[in-house]
């Protein structure tokens, strides 16, 4: 509920209409039974009870989400010899024939159904808080260990990381020294081949004197295939 009361502190039993203050007494006086009923029930031991039970489950305490049942189990909450439980009571409530009455009415003809079992309302209230408690307890061993989980998996995330960008940088330098040894070979080979271009040009240009098609290719004249036209006197 928003104002963090659980739903068993409204649950109050008043006998008869009376007065404003006797009613604010009587609900004061139930409160405080309640109270003493929840802070009689052991939290630790309720929440060493999931713990253990949870552990015991097959896929493990981090990764096992236990039922109501195997909860209520865990904590040893066994049904009552009578037979009421508080969510037995819940159906009850729900039981179509008195599920749209009134809730004074309600609750005056579970009171009866309750009497005639010979269970006392403390009973239910007892399970209750019990079976709540072992709600709680579960929850916070889950709350616990997804954060646990969560811490585990982002610092292998963070680890990871590092190794990816050692990796990525060591990489990149590798990627860096090919291209920078690729620019040089072509580098080396443009200037060899400008060379060529000028030598070939220089070649061509001596051959020229002494025939009428050129057979020296160059970057601007591709050799061209051979003739019985060309001077063979040298």
């Amino acid at each position: 509920m928003a104002n963090g009361k659980k739903w068993y502190e409204y649950f109050v039993t008043i006998e008869g209409q009376g007065s404003a203050p006797e009613e604010a007494s009587a609900e004061s006086s139930a409160a405080q039974q309640i109270a003493a009923i929840a802070a009689s029930v052991d939290s630790s031991g309720l929440e060493q009870k999931v713990a253990e039970k949870a552990q015991a489950a097959p896929a493990g305490a981090a990764g096992k989400t236990l039922s109501f049942e195997e909860i209520y189990e865990a904590a040893e909450i066994r049904p009552a010899p009578h037979g009421y439980s508080v969510l037995k009571v819940s159906e009850m409530l729900d039981n179509p024939h008195i599920k749209e009455l009134p809730a004074e009415v309600k609750r005056s003809s579970v009171m009866v159904a309750l009497d005639a079992a010979g269970v006392k309302v403390q009973e239910i209230v007892e399970d209750a808080v019990k079976r709540d408690k072992a709600l709680d307890a579960f929850e916070r061993l889950q709350q616990k260990q997804i954060e646990d989980l969560e811490a585990a998996k982002l610092e292998e995330n963070r680890r990871l990381q590092t190794e990816l960008d050692k990796l990525a940088s060591e990489y990149k330098a590798k990627i860096q020294t090919n291209n920078d040894s690729l620019a040089q070979r072509k580098e080396s080979f443009y200037a060899w081949r400008l060379e060529k271009q000028k030598l070939e040009q220089k070649i061509s240009d001596t051959v020229s004197h002494f025939v009428t098609e050129n057979p020296i290719t160059t970057s601007t004249a591709p050799r061209p295939a051979p003739s019985a036209a060309a001077k063979t006197g040298i």
